[in-house]
């Protein structure tokens, strides 16, 4: 697992280089776009997002070293935004794959488009204000994170009644929560992906990962 967090990005890396070599291979990306869910609806939450996930792991890894770390700006975090990225995105994606139906090749090429078109926003937004601002309205990490609030979790952060709101976790979390405000049960926000950023920095030892 610890190697996976530092080199799990090549894998996201080396989806780029070889699609384009034989469009077949985008249908790869179908892994990243079910995974999410599927955890998500066996109570795991955003997991997916904040340890598998290969293009998060290539923010955490790549795209921090170029981020300045701002606070990502409300209005990419709210329900109403965040409904319209899934919306568009999914739109866009099924109308691609029923006009080239039949066409392993062309639907290949529909996954490979959008990964590589979102891939590009996620970079330029990433660098001016943190890594992770993509995770904040990525549309299956929302569909994820939307089902968890609705099915419950059994897997994330759990904040222990020890905590003293110093808030010194809220400066580590990428996804711009307050972990404080879940004082005495896990972190249930739509927008937590699992990545246990907090947990490294609480200075009494009232964050940690509950796994099931």
């Amino acid at each position: 697992m610890n190697l996976y967090k530092k080199y799990g990005y090549v894998i996201f890396l080396a989806f780029l280089v070889l699609a384009p070599l034989n469009f077949v291979f985008g249908i790869l990306a179908i892994m990243c776009m079910i995974a999410p869910i599927m955890l998500s609806i066996f109570g795991k939450g955003r997991f997916w997002c904040g340890n598998f996930c290969p293009r998060g792991n290539f923010y955490d890894n790549i795209l921090s070293k170029i981020s300045k770390g701002k606070k990502s700006p409300e209005f990419f975090r709210s329900t109403m935004f965040r409904v319209f990225m899934v919306l568009f995105v999914i739109g866009v994606f099924t109308s691609g794959v029923i006009k080239n139906w039949g066409d392993v090749s062309g639907i290949g090429f529909v996954f490979y488009r959008i990964i590589l078109i979102t891939s590009i926003v996620a970079v330029a937004l990433g660098i001016i204000f943190n890594e992770r601002i993509w995770c904040n309205f990525c549309p299956m990490g929302s569909i994820a994170g939307f089902i968890a609030k609705l099915r419950g979790r059994n897997t994330g952060i759990e904040v222990k009644n020890t905590c003293v709101s110093c808030n010194l976790c809220a400066k580590k979390c990428p996804m711009g929560l307050k972990p404080s405000e879940f004082k005495g049960g896990l972190i249930d926000s739509t927008q937590c992906i699992s990545c246990k950023k907090c947990t490294f920095s609480c200075p009494k030892d009232s964050l940690s990962m509950k796994i099931k």
